[in-house]
């Protein structure tokens, strides 16, 4: 079953970010963009990569008004601890929640039980808390900032431009569809 345009639950969960513990809850994030970006766990080999792969691009992120949000089942101490250890974690701006309890998990259905950890689940929220986009990878693949940054973007215009399309490879400033409602019967 889809999960798009599903409203996400209210949750409560605690963070790391800029070298504080803090809170975050659904009504932090509404009324703007945000990316939910799960990974299976801290100290370990592809998330690092591509926890720094996103900080690289979150200035562009923060321009769209769009914050990201790292997710996974440690708790906001591993956060702090990772954090000390890893010179690419040293460099992230962005929140790091924590989802021991897997609230989270289990609302984005991310989690995977035997292990306790969460599925690389990618997702985009739009300013009403609804689900605008998501995408599932293999545990042993990395993901692409600048892809989900242009899918952000995409969202975004489409939010904004209701009657017109993005088609595939679409990037700001290039040209768009508009559906005819003289196709529309024959698709």
């Amino acid at each position: 079953m889809s999960m798009i345009l599903k409203e996400i639950g209210d949750f409560t969960v605690n963070a790391f970010h800029k070298d504080n513990f803090t809170t975050v809850t659904k009504n932090d994030i509404l009324g703007k963009w945000a990316v939910f970006f799960f990974y299976p766990a801290d100290f370990t080999f592809v998330c690092p990569t591509e926890l720094e792969d996103l900080q690289e691009k979150y200035q562009e992120f923060q321009a769209l008004g769009c914050e990201i949000y790292a997710v996974s089942t440690d708790s906001h101490f591993v956060h702090k601890a990772w954090k000390d250890a890893s010179e690419r974690i040293k460099k992230l701006q962005y929140p790091m929640l924590a989802d021991p309890t897997h609230a989270l998990c289990i609302d984005f259905d991310v989690l995977i039980e035997k292990d306790g950890q969460a599925e690389r689940g990618t997702f985009i929220i739009n300013p009403e808390g609804k689900i605008a986009a998501y995408e599932i990878s293999a545990g042993n693949v990395g993901r692409n900032a600048e892809e989900l940054l242009r899918k952000v973007q995409a969202l975004q215009f489409v939010a904004k431009h209701g009657d017109e399309v993005c088609p595939a490879k679409w990037q700001p400033g290039g040209e768009t569809l508009k559906p005819s409602l003289d196709l529309v019967g024959i698709l």
